[in-house]
């Protein structure tokens, strides 16, 4: 891994950098995070705080602000979901992993809310730890 990492949206209007490597990674099956992929689940890479700025793009960023839980970033032209982030702590944040340019370094080590995973997609039997709700911190 080299540093800064990068990455982006699909259409390249937003790019980040990430100063320090991640801090762990992991995958959500919540069905918050099932309709915002289209996919079983979301993986993500937990960020050390302070090391993540947006260097290009930030009038694209577009920010879903649920009632509770994490603020879910995305781009406004091309729709790519690209980061959360706790609106009382907005340096707790967490990249979506296909949005960066290189290998992060870090892979996912535990599987949470998978009380809610879903039905058409198994999780795979990789050794993870497996959390019904949020996994304990």
């Amino acid at each position: 891994m080299t540093l800064p990492l990068t990455g982006g949206c699909m259409c390249g209007g937003v790019r980040y950098e990430v100063s320090a490597p991640p801090e762990y990674a992991g995958y959500c099956h919540c069905t918050r995070c099932q309709r915002r992929t289209g996919g079983a689940a979301s993986v993500s890479a937990r960020l050390r705080p302070g090391s993540f700025a947006i260097v290009e793009g930030n009038e694209l960023i577009g920010v879903y602000r649920p009632p509770d839980g994490f603020e879910k970033a995305f781009c406004t032209h091309c729709g790519s979901a690209l980061f959360s982030r706790n609106p009382q702590n907005t340096d707790e944040i967490g990249v979506r992993m296909g949005t960066f340019d290189d290998d992060p370094g870090v892979r996912p080590s535990y599987h949470q809310y998978v009380g809610y995973a879903a039905p058409w997609e198994p999780i795979p039997d990789d050794g993870l730890p497996r959390h019904p709700e949020s996994r304990p911190r």
